[in-house]
């Protein structure tokens, strides 16, 4: 069995360039996500933006258990 010298080089010249690619497109898509999403997503709103959700909050006269609101939430499909 005979192994070209020239289509070994060849061919890890071909690896090379594909890993080097791969490691481009996956540190761009990671830049890409960080530009997207922000870092902290539970930070606190900015702006005019209200908290929907606080449990035991003063303002409810009910306490709900939590079999009743998994009801209300297969009740809404939410």
């Amino acid at each position: 069995m005979v192994i070209s010298l020239r289509s070994l080089l060849r061919s890890l010249k071909y690896l090379l360039v594909f890993v080097a690619l791969a490691y481009t497109l996956y540190k761009g898509l990671g830049l890409l996500d960080a530009y997207i999403f922000p870092l902290d997503k539970y930070r606190v709103p900015e702006g005019s933006a209200v908290k929907v959700f606080l449990p035991g909050s003063l303002g409810s006269q009910e306490t709900e258990t939590l079999s009743e609101r998994l009801i209300l939430f297969f009740w809404y499909g939410e």
